[in-house]
């Protein structure tokens, strides 16, 4: 049996890193590890807006022009429901919108989020597998002036313009970990851990704070390399940037590798971008992902990375 690489991602950043991945990696060879921190409850249906990408991305399905949701879109249960007053702060395509209501419907049958998660990848043919990083759940708030938020409150309802003064992550103190992640983990077979260039305070970081998770992949015997989500100081998308400044750091790839500390061995990040300050080694390459043909070239260097770090 082959080694497996095990990736860590949120949303859009992630999602292309995961497709590069994916593009050069046997399927079986390929296990996401999805935050589900941003999930909510919206329109009494259970939003996964990291899964829901990063499947949609797989299948290539993803709505490129927007960067979330389906590609090929329609609107028209948004524009009936804001004509009856409805909450239309957090827009559903109509495509979209069955994925919430058949996820949903099966969770209130019993079914548990790995399991919907899986068998839609299935049905809409994603090869590698993809795993919600708890059953369990776990909500991200933001503190901002205006006191505790959801964090869909915070990015889309108010358009992430409140300064942002602390981030906690409600129920990650119980919730459970994965079984197939720590099964994986153990296993012997890993070749690589991939934080992926997602917002690491937001999207990493409540992966790493389910209890046994962070432990269990310092443990795993594989070299765990991680993708800087800033370029020159900037986010590429996002609010990765903002949110740092916020918090007192300076925002920059040497920030985001410190958040990391000693969970790494490898980093990857723009030429050009200041080391200083970073312990892991630094691998030098393009991290922005323009079209399929960067993704894959990125995913290649981070897995060179790897197997350079294991010999």
């Amino acid at each position: 049996m082959n080694d497996i690489v095990v990736a860590l991602s949120g949303g859009i950043g992630g999602a292309k890193l995961a497709l590069g991945l994916s593009n050069a990696l046997p399927a079986e060879e390929l296990l996401l590890v999805a935050n589900t921190g941003d999930d909510f409850e919206h329109l009494g249906l259970h939003v996964s807006p990291d899964i829901d990408t990063l499947t949609y991305s797989l299948a290539g399905l993803d709505n490129q022009e927007l960067g979330w949701g389906r590609r090929d879109e329609s609107w028209a249960f948004m524009e009936a429901l804001g004509a009856l007053g409805g909450a239309t702060w957090f827009r559903l395509g109509d495509r979209d919108l069955a994925t919430h209501v058949e996820r949903t419907r099966r969770l209130r049958a019993g079914d548990s989020l790995s399991a919907i998660t899986a068998d839609f990848a299935r049905r809409l043919g994603v090869g590698p597998r993809i795993l919600p990083m708890s059953d369990d759940p776990v909500r991200t708030r933001v503190l901002t002036v205006q006191g505790w938020v959801d964090f869909q409150d915070w990015f889309v309802g108010q358009q992430a313009r409140p300064a942002v003064r602390a981030v906690q992550f409600r129920g990650a103190a119980e919730a459970r970990p994965q079984p197939e992640l720590l099964a994986t983990l153990a296993s012997g077979r890993v070749r690589a851990v991939v934080i992926c260039p997602s917002n690491p305070l937001i999207s990493v970081e409540p992966i790493l704070a389910v209890p046994g998770v962070r432990d269990a992949i310092a443990g795993c015997g594989a070299p765990v390399v991680a993708v800087s989500p800033i370029i020159a100081g900037q986010a590429v998308k996002g609010p990765t940037a903002t949110m740092l400044r916020d918090l007192g750091t300076e925002p920059s790839a040497a920030a985001v590798a410190q958040r990391y500390g000693a969970l790494l061995q490898g980093y990857v990040m723009e030429p050009d971008d200041d080391a200083s300050g970073i312990a892991a080694r630094v691998f030098r390459a393009p991290t922005l992902m323009r079209g399929l043909p960067d993704k894959i070239a990125l995913a290649q260097v981070v897995l060179n990375a790897a197997d350079r770090l294991r010999a």
